[in-house]
C-alpha cells in the first residue's frame, strides 16, 4: 500500500503544534504574561469616581470623619418604672448633627450605594406596614452600616390612643425588626412626633430607651426649622422627609446630598445617633 504525503497546510501546523510542546509553552490568555506585570498593574477597573465617592454623590469634598464615639454617652435612665426622655438635640461639643428618615416608603437602590459609598451613618425609624415587601432594600441598608428603628407597625397618631394599642404599636415593631433582622431597637419616633405620656409609658414597656423626634427636616430643597435658630448646630437631629405626597420631587438621594452641603457649609459631620444615646 503507498502511503501519501500530508498536505503541506496540515504538516505545517503539526509541525507548529510539536515545536510548542517541545517548548513547553503554549499560548497563554493570563494578562500578566500577556501584557507584562507592569502593563497589567496598570490596568485599574473602570468605574464612576474611583476613590472619590463624594464626587460621584454630588460633593466638593468628602465628609470628615466623626469623631471617635463619646466614652460616656448621654446617660438614659434604665430603670423599668422611668420614662424615656424625648430628645431632637443631643448636648454635646462633637460638631456632628444626626441623620435620619421615617416610614420606609422610598426604597431606592442606589440610596443604597450611597450610605455604603459615603459611609453615611443614618438613622431608619421603618413601619411594617408602609415598608411591606420591601424589607430587602432595609436589609442590604443594615448591611451598608444603617441602623435600623422603631416607627410602630401601621403609622398611626399615637396621641390619644389607650395605652394597650400604643404598647401593641409599639412592641409589635419591635418584635417585627428583631425577627426579620435580629436587630433589638432602642430607639422610637412616634409617627407624626405625636405622643402623650401613654406614649412614654408604652415606650418604657417595650424597652425604647429615647423617644427620638427632630430639630430641623429637610423637605426638597431645604431645612425647616422646628425651633430655635435657623442653623445647624452640633446634637442638631436631622430628619430627610419622605417624598409620598409628591412623587415629581427629588429623590431621597438629591435631598441627602443637598442637606449633606448644608451641613459642610457650616462646619460639620455626621455621627451616628445610637453611639450618642
Amino acid at each position: 500500500m503507498t502511503l501519501r504525503p500530508w498536505p503541506r497546510r496540515t504538516a505545517a501546523l503539526l509541525l507548529a503544534a510539536a515545536l510548542l510542546l517541545l517548548a513547553g509553552c503554549a499560548p497563554s490568555v493570563d494578562p500578566i504574561e500577556r501584557l507584562g506585570r507592569k502593563a497589567a498593574q496598570r490596568v485599574r477597573p473602570q468605574t464612576p469616581a474611583a476613590g472619590q465617592p463624594y464626587r460621584h454623590w454630588g460633593l466638593a469634598a468628602p465628609l470628615s470623619p466623626p469623631p471617635h464615639p463619646p466614652a460616656r454617652p448621654l446617660r438614659l435612665t434604665k430603670r423599668a418604672s422611668a420614662l424615656p426622655p424625648v430628645l431632637d438635640h443631643v448636648r454635646t461639643s462633637d460638631r456632628v448633627v444626626f441623620l435620619t428618615y421615617d416610614d420606609g416608603v422610598e426604597r431606592d437602590p442606589r440610596f443604597v450605594d450611597m450610605v455604603r459609598e459615603l459611609r453615611l451613618p443614618v438613622g431608619m425609624f421603618l413601619t411594617d406596614s408602609v415598608v411591606g415587601p420591601g424589607y430587602g432594600h432595609f436589609g442590604r441598608l443594615l448591611s451598608a452600616g444603617a441602623d435600623l428603628e422603631n416607627h410602630t407597625l401601621d403609622h398611626p397618631p399615637l396621641r390619644g390612643l389607650p395605652y394597650r394599642a400604643q404598647r401593641a404599636e409599639i412592641c409589635g415593631q419591635r418584635d417585627k425588626l428583631h425577627a426579620r433582622f435580629g436587630v433589638r431597637a432602642r430607639l422610637l419616633r412616634p409617627p407624626y412626633g405625636a405622643y402623650d405620656t401613654t406614649t412614654l409609658r408604652a415606650a418604657a414597656h417595650c424597652g425604647v430607651s429615647a423617644v427620638v423626634l427632630w430639630r430641623a427636616s429637610m423637605k426638597e430643597a431645604d431645612l425647616h426649622f422646628t425651633h430655635g435658630p435657623h442653623s445647624l448646630r452640633p446634637g442638631d437631629i436631622l430628619l430627610v422627609a419622605a417624598n409620598d405626597d409628591d412623587l415629581d420631587g427629588p429623590p431621597l438621594r438629591t435631598r441627602t446630598t443637598r442637606l449633606l452641603r448644608r451641613i459642610q457649609e457650616e462646619g460639620l459631620t455626621v455621627g451616628r445617633l445610637e453611639d450618642y444615646l
